[in-house]
């Protein structure tokens, strides 16, 4: 998270610091789960990374390729993973 957050003071405006936190939440997550379900850390590790990738590739691709506002697409991606991780 530190990492993250330093990489994020450089890089982003302020506005989508707070997306980068719930996709960073979601990934933290969906890690957890990994791990609990399995009993293995590597493959929570595992399933962290992969649900990180997913999501900063459809942020990236929505916001890069379709020029969609960083704003309403983090928003959306939040309230997607809310739902997802219920």
């Amino acid at each position: 998270m530190l990492i993250a957050a330093t990489g994020e003071l450089v890089t982003e405006r302020a506005a989508c610091s707070s997306g980068r936190r719930r996709h960073d939440d979601r990934r933290c997550r969906c890690g957890f789960g990994g791990a609990w379900l399995t009993g293995s850390i590597l493959i929570g590790a595992i399933c962290g990374i992969v649900a990180g990738t997913l999501l900063s590739l459809i942020f990236a691709m929505m916001t890069l390729g379709l020029a969609v506002n960083q704003v309403a697409t983090g928003l959306a991606l939040t309230i997607l993973g809310i739902g997802l991780s219920g």
